[in-house]
């Protein structure tokens, strides 16, 4: 065992040599609770910030070949950190993958770096008057990491304005990816099952007038802030929504409103969030989620299935 794990240290410098070599910034033992909205979890044996494809596709494929444990964490607003944290290398995305650009001459057809919040690029959409993104505004996430779960809020998702997606395979190889080939449904794509890193993403939007998007908008942020408890820390829905159920509604029907266990609590305001009331700890917050999907299976005959992303 202890040569499995000096194996490991070694590759891992290995890893954050190159990136280093590369221009990355690299952070050892770095926590990951300040680089995720629930506010919980331990420390990255590397947290490397990577600025150009070249230098993620190498490393990427480095971790791979040396079997180095590794993921992308974007805003970090899906994600539930072991207390543990994590034994390998975690990427964070930035200089180019946080540019914006348009495609096309009418504008409408826009490139965005994964690297780049939602509320960035929703508020480039509405400078440019351009629609499609308004149910995009308040979700906490980054563009790579809302391809990636095909988010979706009020009637609409990702699915209904990507084009394309650019990403990177665990071999090193950068492709293309049209929507087609996305297989995008309800909180899924094919990026679950490859393992690929979204680099960019080419969205398909409408023109329209930029008074009526910006109400939409408001409308959308007033709707979160009476309904969703933004006030804590938290990792948006834990569940997916069960077909011909809400899942919020069945947790609630459950008498689970407020249930705590340790620092965790189902939200009062609203029972499809888990929050971070009082410095929860991740075993706080799988104890919390294993008691609900327990008592709502036995309750209810139904199965939830989480949507935040366990990294340990």
């Amino acid at each position: 065992m202890s040569s499995l794990i000096n194996d490991i240290e070694t590759n891992i410098a290995a890893v954050t040599d190159a990136a280093a070599k590369k221009g990355c910034a690299c952070f050892e033992n770095e926590s990951l609770r300040k680089y995720t909205t629930f506010k919980i979890g331990g420390s990255a044996r590397v947290l490397v910030f990577v600025y150009d494809s070249n230098a993620m596709s190498e490393l990427y494929s480095m971790c791979s070949n040396l079997n180095v444990p590794s993921f992308v964490i974007g805003n970090g607003s899906n994600l539930l950190v072991s207390d543990e944290g994590y034994p390998g290398v975690v990427f964070k995305l930035d200089g180019e993958f946080k540019d914006i650009s348009p495609v096309d001459e009418s504008g409408t057809l826009i490139k965005s770096g994964a690297g780049i919040t939602l509320a960035r690029l929703c508020k480039y959409a509405l400078d440019n008057s351009l629609s499609g993104l308004e149910f995009a505004w308040g979700i906490p996430g980054t563009v790579g990491g809302a391809a990636y779960m095909n988010a979706g809020a009020y009637g609409g998702e990702m699915k209904d304005i990507i084009e394309s997606v650019s990403c990177i395979m665990p071999d090193g190889t950068l492709k293309t990816l049209n929507a087609e080939e996305l297989d995008l449904s309800y909180r899924h794509s094919v990026f679950s099952e490859n393992s690929g890193i979204i680099t960019s993403v080419t969205l398909r939007l409408k023109p329209d007038d930029e008074k009526l998007i910006h109400e939409r908008m408001n409308d959308f942020m007033n709707r979160r802030r009476t309904k969703q408890p933004l006030e804590y820390p938290s990792a948006g829905s834990v569940f997916k929504r069960p077909e011909g159920y809400f899942a919020g509604g069945l947790i609630e029907e459950c008498g689970l409103k407020g249930a705590a266990i340790g620092g965790a609590q189902v939200s009062e305001k609203h029972a499809g969030f888990i929050i971070n009331k009082s410095n929860a700890t991740c075993e706080d917050v799988k104890n919390l989620i294993r008691h609900i999907q327990d008592t709502v299976e036995k309750e209810k005959g139904v199965k939830l299935e989480c949507e935040i992303k366990m990294i340990s």
